[in-house]
């Protein structure tokens, strides 16, 4: 992989059009051609990153014990009903 910088521009670009998919990587503000850049699109894809984050804290799912992907998918179900619960019982 390339690593972890967001900003290197024309070489991530390629790749992610290379395999069909649009880049949504925002610029460095010196750059003087600035790419299309959707912040809404840019704020969903980092609340799910945080959400996957969340669920792969859980053992069972981080670990992937579940041999069975109906057992596994009942798994993922049940955490993300966890934390969401727990989510709204802040707020309220």
């Amino acid at each position: 992989m390339l690593g972890d910088k967001a900003y290197v521009g024309n070489a991530i670009r390629a790749l992610v059009e290379s395999q069909g998919a649009l880049p949504n990587i925002s610029a460095r503000s010196n750059r003087k051609w600035r790419p299309c850049f959707a912040r809404a699109l840019y704020r969903e894809r980092n609340q799910v990153e945080q959400f996957v984050s969340k669920l792969k804290h859980l053992r069972r799912i981080g670990t992937r014990c579940d041999m069975l992907a109906d057992n596994l998918l009942a798994m993922f179900k049940l955490a993300s009903m966890r934390l969401c619960w727990r989510a709204h019982e802040s707020t309220a």
